[in-house]
This record gives C-alpha cells, sequence and structure tokens, in this order.
C-alpha cells in the first residue's frame, strides 16, 4: 500500500498540468451534481409550500386586477398591488350557493419614500373568519395579532426595537414567519383593525390617493373561499364569474396546475442540462484516462520489471485518481456554494416559480453525493484502463512503446 501511495503521489507531483486537467473535469462533475440536485429540490419544496399557503378552494379578485399585482403574482414573485372589490360584489358573493367558508383579505402597497420602512405588500386579514393565514401563524409562532401588531415574512429584516414605521406610525413586530420560498415572505401580515390605520394614514398621501374614495370599514381585495362538501369546485367558480360582475373567481387547483407544469418544464430543463454535461464529462474521463494509460507503458513495464506486480499498480493508478477526483470534487462544492444564492434567485426571478432551499440535511446528503459519485467514476474508469494495460506481457510493453 505505501508504494502504491507513494508512486501516486510522485505522478501527480510530475504532471501537474495532467492532474489539473483531471481536477477541472471532475470539477464539473461535482458542480453539475450538487446544483442540478439543489436546484430541483428547492423547486420542490417551494411547490409544496405553495400548495401549503393557499389553504383555499377559490379566490375572487377584481377583474381589474388581471395582469398586474394579481393574486399569483403577489404569492410567487412578491409583485404588488392595490385593487378593491365593489360593495355590490362583495354582497352577491354572499348568495352564491356551495360557499362553506369566505374570509377577506385588504392588499396595500407601502410606498418607496421615508414614510415607510420598506416597500412591502401589507395584507390584512380578519383572525376570526380566517382559514389561511392563521394556521401559518400558529405554526410559525406562538402568538395573538392583536391591534397594532404585525406579523412579518421570512426576508424581511427589522429593527432591534421590533418595530416597523408606515406612513408616520410604528408597528410592533409580533413575530417572523417560516420561510415559504414565495412572494409571501416578503410580505406584511395584520389584522383588519392595523390595516385599516394603515391605509387611513396612506390616504392623505399623494401616492395613496385612489383610497379616499374606498370604504375601508368593508373593503376586500381579495376573498378566499372553501366550498361545501359535495359541490364542484370549477362549478362554484363558474358561478360566481357567470353572476357576479367585475371579478374573477379562480379554483386554486388551477393556479396550483399552472405552477405545477412550470416546475415540471423547468424541472425537466435543469436534468436535461445535468446529465449532458456528465455524459460529455464522463466520456471526457474515459478518453483522457485511456490515453494516460497508453502514454504510461514503458513505465508500467519498469515498475513491473522491477519488481511491482499488476495488482500494486492498478491500485497505485486507482489511488492517483481517487486524489485527482476528490480535489476536483471538493472544489466542485466550493464553487457551488458560492453560486447558490445568485442562482437559486435568477431561477425563482427568471422562471416566476417558488423556490425554498431544502434543510441542511438534504444539502449535507446532496454534498456527499456530489463528492462521492464523482471519485467512483474517476477510481472505476482509471482502474478498467491500468487492467487493460498490464494484463500485457512486460516484454510486449516494452517493445510497443519502443
Amino acid at each position: 500500500m505505501r508504494f502504491s501511495v507513494g508512486i501516486a503521489c510522485k505522478n501527480i507531483r510530475r504532471r501537474p498540468v495532467r492532474a489539473a486537467l483531471m481536477c477541472i473535469i471532475v470539477l464539473f462533475l461535482s458542480f453539475t451534481a450538487f446544483m442540478g440536485g439543489f436546484l430541483i429540490t428547492s423547486l420542490q419544496n417551494g411547490l409544496d409550500s405553495y400548495k401549503a399557503r393557499l389553504g383555499a378552494d377559490i379566490i375572487v379578485i377584481p377583474s381589474s386586477a388581471q395582469g398586474h399585482g394579481t393574486v399569483d403574482n403577489v404569492l410567487l414573485q412578491g409583485i404588488t398591488g392595490n385593487y378593491y372589490l365593489s360593495k355590490e360584489s362583495l354582497k352577491k358573493l354572499q348568495s352564491i350557493e356551495g360557499i362553506e367558508k369566505s374570509s377577506c383579505q385588504f392588499y396595500l402597497t407601502s410606498a418607496k419614500a421615508s414614510c415607510c420602512s420598506a416597500r412591502v405588500q401589507l395584507i390584512g386579514f380578519d383572525p376570526e373568519t380566517d382559514f389561511t393565514v392563521m394556521p401559518w401563524i400558529n405554526n410559525s409562532i406562538d402568538t395573538v395579532v392583536g391591534d397594532g401588531d404585525v406579523i412579518i415574512g421570512a426576508d424581511i429584516a427589522y429593527p432591534a426595537d421590533d418595530t416597523l414605521r408606515f406612513y408616520g406610525e410604528k408597528y410592533h413586530v409580533a413575530g417572523q414567519l417560516q420561510k415559504t420560498g414565495t412572494g409571501l415572505d416578503n410580505a406584511v401580515f395584520t389584522n383588519r383593525n392595523t390595516i385599516r390605520k394603515i391605509a387611513q394614514s396612506a390616504a392623505g398621501t399623494l401616492e395613496r390617493d385612489t383610497l379616499k374614495d374606498i370604504d375601508l370599514e368593508k373593503a376586500a381585495s381579495c376573498v378566499l373561499i372553501r366550498v361545501k362538501d359535495g359541490y364542484d369546485i370549477s362549478a362554484v367558480a363558474d358561478d360566481i364569474n357567470i353572476h357576479v360582475s367585475k371579478v374573477k373567481a379562480t379554483p386554486c387547483v388551477s393556479m396550483i396546475e399552472s405552477v405545477a407544469d412550470g416546475f415540471e418544464n423547468v424541472s425537466v430543463f435543469i436534468s436535461i442540462i445535468t446529465v449532458g454535461i456528465w455524459i460529455i464529462a464522463v466520456v471526457i474521463i474515459i478518453a483522457v484516462f485511456a490515453l494516460m494509460m497508453n502514454e504510461r507503458k514503458k513505465e508500467f513495464a519498469v515498475l513491473r520489471v522491477v519488481g511491482a506486480s499488476g495488482k500494486m499498480i492498478v491500485s497505485a493508478v486507482s489511488f492517483e485518481a481517487a486524489v485527482i477526483s476528490i480535489a476536483g470534487s471538493f472544489f466542485g462544492l466550493a464553487v457551488s456554494l458560492l453560486l447558490i444564492s445568485p442562482l437559486s434567485e435568477s431561477i425563482r426571478l427568471s422562471f416566476s416559480l417558488p423556490f425554498m432551499q431544502p434543510d441542511i440535511t438534504t444539502i449535507i446528503a446532496l454534498m456527499v453525493g456530489a463528492v462521492i459519485m464523482p471519485v467512483i467514476i474517476g477510481a472505476f474508469t482509471a482502474t478498467l484502463s491500468a487492467l487493460r494495460i498490464t494484463r500485457n506481457e512486460t516484454g510486449l510493453l516494452l517493445r510497443e512503446d519502443a
């Protein structure tokens, strides 16, 4: 074993360029293995989180909101919007058959100006009727959302005094929600009384002039609906679209299917790129090792003459390939970890898909796989090439080289 290790180390030191080239090839293998698994897992986590966060059967918004700041855009991308249902629409919704529960939410985008701590989507909900936000809050924090309290998304930073300022007033940060990988991570939630107070403060500003015409006591940006058992969700949504003017009712399953289709397309795209790079890299590794072994025929023959067995030579070659592969794999992981954040954000924004990074256990498993697989491939291909060469007679190897 000492002989094999010594020969392998000497070969690496003697041919640093060759070793570096192999290291770079393995780096690509490790990088694509880790990043491919990481991105697909993150997208799947985001899709699961998105399904969990919807929590309703139907979402109703004003038809005028379509195309700019719709509910699915708020959820997926954090695109903010200010739009409100009319009193007549809210009243007619109550007469639609098949609705078991309904809860209104009020949207308000905070301004960019110095009036506010951050530009975020403010979402007011009614804790008494809500069946989507409260389960999420209860699962994240152990607190009651009182008047003057706000609950913030996972990506929102707040000062040490636990307050955020909106339109000249400070509000207490009662808690921070768990990460979802959606636009809700940049939203602020509060109850109806508090969102009404914020809206009243905003109504006096030039940016929020339109709020002056809104009845803040009853206004709603969207209505979340749960359908009674035995009723078809799509049929109830169609009934709303037919009988309630100026609204758009969308079954949540349609939104989930749309996101799931996008996830499938992106995951297939990532998988094809990953597999393609792996095939190219493996072919290159096999070809390079085959050439290397042919170049080293005389070296192997001399080693055999001085007493080295074929097993010792194969062991030395395998150890050399393993060392190079391990180095390349760790470099690949280092590059992956440096690029995780920018690539994750690029994927999320480019494809408008929810994106939630896996937990530390999954990341460690991906890292281990990204190291082990390239090492196995490198050592295996090197061993096969060495076995093929060392099976020949020593004299034949010397004559071929001559």
